[in-house]
């Protein structure tokens, strides 16, 4: 019986997860659920799996799990914190971490899973974004096995030779005759707005994604196609890419979820419903595979599959993360600092959607004024520009109030 800890477990991705278990109760066990401060989502989900510990982000939320849980709290370890969750993440009992906290927030307990050696089902972008490098040589060197969550970077991974997809971060592409990975998106809800209405959008209409079910963070990510390039930087750093390796295409029907050119002329696409589900399955299976609870691709029904080359002045965020990913660790770890503000900023109707940009740019140029890749040599270091970047989006914000 193969143990779990599911960091982000009241999330959609946590939910996918559960999913793909009750599927298949043979294979898996939940040993942990760690969530932010949703205690009552917790406390349901404690009911059902009963899992060995259940963490939750600060203390006041933890106390209320208690009190929901009642008399069955005695049989689950209720604990709080970063260290907690580090904790549950590197415990021996464990064999997979799925990775899905949200933001910056996941960063230090994946990292204590990657350092453990475990199997780490990445969810949680934003420590690639963030750590990159760091990441991927702490995984070398513990021998923990990165397996890739988001839809694009799995369908990739699927896409490669085994050599590659057991080598993630180390491999040369060319060596394997493969010239380019072509990174899909939708292209959100705003494909075929009129550019001129985007300052006047609400939070209601950018999460209001046509394809995919996700949290209201991502769901913003993806009408300002961030989310596309935070994915960008995920892949350089997973597939070892260069700039010209590397491209993003539109793709608004979302059923291939990302495509791998060989030199020969060949593309292999990865296709698929988009749920979330899929590409847990496979991670969490590889190199074996186990039912999904996804219904098959009806290829009767589909009809027309449309791409087309993404436009930087409807997509300015994405334009911003594709620069900022050559541009250096500090570029990258600021740009996602800066993004979490001003996209919380804009879910509480605090900052137009079109200020968003703004702010990430700023942040950016202010912190690569002042720093350069020789300053990330540490998460400690890293953490450093990822709270002055929060900061300095903060004060910007005062310039960019609705």
């Amino acid at each position: 019986m193969c143990k779990l800890t599911i960091l982000g477990a009241t999330g959609s991705i946590g939910a996918s997860t559960l999913k793909v278990l009750v599927n298949n109760p043979e294979k898996y066990e939940v040993f942990a659920l760690v969530a932010g401060q949703n205690a009552l989502k917790m406390a349901e989900l404690c009911r059902v799996w009963r899992p060995e510990y259940a963490v939750m982000a600060d203390e006041s939320s933890a106390k209320q799990l208690k009190e929901l849980l009642g008399s069955n709290s005695d049989q689950i370890k209720i604990m709080h914190g970063v260290d907690a969750m580090c904790h549950v993440s590197s415990a021996y009992e464990v064999d997979v971490v799925m990775a899905a906290i949200v933001g910056a927030a996941g960063l230090l307990p994946t990292m204590a899973a990657v350092k453990a050696g475990k199997r780490v089902l990445l969810a949680n972008k934003e420590s690639l974004v963030m750590s990159g490098r760091l990441f991927i040589d702490e995984a070398k060197h513990s021998g923990a096995q990165i397996l890739p969550v988001d839809s694009e970077h799995n369908a990739i991974f699927q896409c490669l030779p085994n050599e590659v997809q057991t080598s993630l971060g180390n491999c040369q592409l060319s060596e394997y005759g493969i010239s380019n990975i072509l990174l899909t998106g939708s292209g959100g809800p705003f494909l075929n707005a009129e550019i001129s209405t985007l300052a006047s959008v609400t939070p209601q209409q950018a999460i209001a994604h046509p394809n995919w079910s996700m949290g209201p963070k991502v769901s913003v990510d993806s009408a300002t196609m961030m989310n596309k390039g935070l994915e960008y930087i995920e892949a350089r750093w997973l597939f070892n890419t260069t700039p010209e390796q590397l491209k993003v295409i539109i793709h608004p029907q979302s059923i291939i979820h990302s495509m791998v050119q060989y030199v020969d002329g060949s593309v292999i696409a990865q296709m698929g419903e988009p749920d979330m589900a899929t590409p847990i399955a496979c991670a969490l299976s590889y190199p074996s595979r186990v039912n999904a609870g996804v219904k098959a691709l009806d290829f009767s029904t589909i009809g027309s599959l449309n791409f087309l080359q993404p436009d930087y002045a409807r997509y300015p965020c994405l334009k911003l993360a594709i620069d900022a990913c050559f541009e250096g660790q500090h570029a990258t770890t600021a740009l996602n600092a800066a993004n979490e503000i001003a996209v919380e900023a804009f879910l509480n109707s605090k900052l137009r959607f079109t200020d968003i940009v703004r702010i990430n740019d700023a942040v950016v140029a202010k912190i690569s004024a002042h720093y350069n890749e020789s300053n990330c040599s540490d998460l400690e270091s890293l953490l450093e520009i990822d709270k002055m970047s929060r900061t300095m989006a903060e004060a910007l914000m005062r310039e960019y109030k609705k």
